[in-house]
């Protein structure tokens, strides 16, 4: 199985704990963050525009797969060297993260995410720098 995932959701995946836009999304999210937690080696495709976690967005809500939130995945993206196309496994993207980034690195790239508030994503880069699991989601 492999999971095609765009540059900013890497780190949003390891913010997860539950929240959502909608119930949908957070089926969705869950089922893909609760894979990658507990089954680490599993495949990432790394994708530049909408991935399986867009694939839930709740369609009553202003889409924003599209548009400026490709500036934030070049972003993430680059912070990472990483390029679309690359195929890695979950836990080599962690290693990644926690050889590049620091949990301060969050509040730099994503100024107009509307989780980015509750720390939870910062949190996340602490835990895999530590070398530290991710949590169940929702706990």
């Amino acid at each position: 199985m492999t999971i095609r995932l765009r540059g900013h959701h890497l780190l949003c995946l390891l913010g997860y704990r539950g929240m959502g836009y909608s119930d949908d999304f957070c089926v969705n999210m869950t089922a893909i963050y609760e894979t990658l937690r507990q089954e680490p080696q599993t495949e990432i495709e790394i994708i530049i525009g909408p991935d399986d976690v867009c694939r839930a967005y709740p369609p009553d809500k202003a889409y924003h797969c599209e548009g400026a939130v490709y500036g934030l995945d070049e972003a993430v993206l680059s912070k990472l060297g990483l390029v679309a196309g690359i195929r890695e496994s979950w836990q080599a993207l962690c290693s990644r993260v926690a050889e590049t980034m620091v949990p301060e690195d969050i509040s730099r790239l994503c100024t107009t995410c509307p989780w980015e508030k509750y720390g939870v994503c910062a949190e996340g880069v602490g835990l895999v720098a530590l070398g530290k699991p991710l949590p169940k989601a929702g706990a």
